[in-house]
């Protein structure tokens, strides 16, 4: 199920919501090879109605699958999005949809999770990248089908007449 809100539920005192948000629920399509989520989303939220608004205030915490962009290795991410404060609006352009008053919160949680999502993971900082042995190897290979990429593109372009 969705985070979801009551906004009746909300006019008398705030709210805390807590809980987990299954991969699917979250529909997150990182369209990156190095990042992947696998587990749920944990949150422990504090929701509260403003004049033209919802703000929530709390805890996100995910564990995501990454490969180190320098090594390959993979390794967990632990996502920590601690005391964080989220506006959800309910009028103007970018407006929460209200259905039988009640707001879908997932989206807006959803950006913030992305947008806490690491660029480039290393399992390590101090991470030296791939041995010396296996790099040249992938540099060869690499080399080796650019040139034969290469020259029969040219040997094509070769063959025209003008």
């Amino acid at each position: 199920m969705a985070l979801m809100v009551n906004l009746r539920h909300l006019e008398a005192h705030s709210i805390r919501l807590e809980g987990e948000l299954s991969v699917a629920e979250l529909d997150i399509d990182t369209r990156d090879q190095v990042i992947q989520v696998t587990q749920p989303l944990q949150y422990n939220l504090e929701v509260q109605k403003l004049e033209e608004g919802l703000l929530l205030q709390g805890d996100l915490h995910m564990v995501l699958e990454c490969k180190c962009v320098r090594c390959l290795k993979p390794f967990k991410y632990r996502l920590d999005l601690e005391e964080g404060a989220y506006h959800v609006p309910l009028q103007g352009e970018d407006a929460a949809p209200v259905i039988n008053d009640c707001v879908d919160l997932t989206p807006f949680v959803r950006e913030d999770i992305l947008l806490a999502f690491p660029q480039h993971p290393l399992c390590d900082r101090e991470c030296r990248g791939l041995p010396k042995a296996a790099a040249a190897k992938a540099r060869k290979s690499r080399a080796a089908g650019q040139t034969e990429a290469s020259s029969s593109a040219w040997a094509e372009l070769n063959k025209l007449k003008f």
